[in-house]
């Protein structure tokens, strides 16, 4: 029994030590880029804004809000597919048109696709961020048509920018955050895909750190972090050690964030992959946009610039990993179009 214990201790020290020489090997790889591509080659609005990304059976889903500018109140959302290596034209799936004839913008819808097959599309509505409320719609035939929409409660709003976790138990931990009172982070969770709802207490107060639209890393089954973007001139941290129960509360990293969205995922490798904005100049400096990667989450390096132009704008990224284990990045193409990047670790 002592040499098998014995034993068991090796092979598990040798399975640790080769999964840190694993991650160590990926981090000095380059990333390369295997495509890209605009996905509405021919743009159906004059401005688009804030996309998310799926796999689906036989390709992709991405979805973004558009219209003549963000805000104005025919901003609908839109979603198109990548089949057959080419991306659809963009339809429009979801508006704020109330019952009563009154038409209210869009925002930052987010995709999140269950094991089943359904799609739940979530999105906000209102006069602005600190006046939106949460909508979903749900599709049951890989996006070709919408059930009605509906209405989040008070105070939820799905996940707000970045995509959701959902975890072995079925549990969606979507983080999210409110501009109502200041800008807060917070966390909610649905056990029945949006129908009812609970959600953390702000993790900050306003007063101390404006921040909002996490992005969230799964390090083991207990050990989540989010990274958030600030008005501290750094991208926010916080951390949960009990499957994203509980959260720490939010310090700054060595990562700057000119007040602008970012998005990261865990790869299957191991390796955690961000993409951001690596300015500081306060919500005017999206010229560049960038991919680092990182084995713990703390220490991170820069290893491609997907774009750099000064007085553009590069914004708002989503990345996903695919199922051969390649990673997928949308962002905002100078308000204009939005950019497909397909790359592999």
């Amino acid at each position: 029994m002592h040499r098998k214990n014995c034993l068991l201790c090796f092979m598990l020290l040798l399975y640790s030590l080769t999964g840190a020489q694993n991650a160590e090997k990926s981090l000095k790889k380059r990333l390369q880029v295997l495509s890209t591509a605009y996905i509405d080659t021919l743009p159906v609005t004059p401005s688009c804004h804030a996309s998310s990304i799926i796999e689906i059976p036989g390709g992709l889903m991405a979805t973004w809000f558009g219209g003549e500018h963000e805000s104005h109140p025919l901003v609908g959302i839109y979603i198109a597919k990548f089949l057959n290596g080419k991306w659809t034209k963009p339809v429009e799936v979801a508006n704020g048109k109330q019952s009563s004839g009154k038409q209210f913008p869009t925002y930052n819808p987010v995709l999140q696709r269950f094991p089943d097959g359904e799609i739940v599309l979530f999105y906000k509505v209102g006069p602005g961020p600190s006046a939106w409320w949460g909508m979903l719609t749900r599709s049951f035939d890989n996006g070709n048509t919408w059930q009605p929409s509906e209405k989040l409660p008070p105070h939820i709003f799905g996940p707000i920018k970045n995509k959701a976790y959902l975890n072995s138990s079925g549990k969606l931990i979507c983080p999210s955050s409110s501009e109502d009172s200041g800008w807060r982070v917070h966390v909610e969770y649905t056990l029945d895909r949006g129908r009812t709802w609970l959600r953390t207490a702000s993790l900050n107060k306003a007063s101390d750190m404006g921040i909002i639209q996490p992005a969230l890393l799964k390090h083991s089954n207990k050990h989540f972090q989010l990274l958030m973007r600030s008005q501290q001139d750094t991208i926010m941290t916080t951390t949960s050690m009990d499957g994203g129960n509980s959260w720490s509360t939010p310090t700054r990293t060595s990562l700057p964030n000119p007040n602008s969205g970012i998005d990261a995922v865990t790869h299957s490798s191991g390796i955690d992959v961000l993409v951001y904005n690596p300015t500081r100049k306060d919500g005017m400096d999206r010229g560049e946009l960038a991919v680092a990667i990182s084995t713990d989450g703390v220490k991170w390096e820069n290893k491609l610039t997907l774009e750099s132009e000064k007085g553009s704008e590069f914004s708002y990224p989503a990345i996903i990993e695919d199922g051969e284990h390649r990673l997928h990045i949308t962002y905002t193409w100078n308000r204009k179009r939005i950019k497909h990047v397909i790359i592999k670790l």
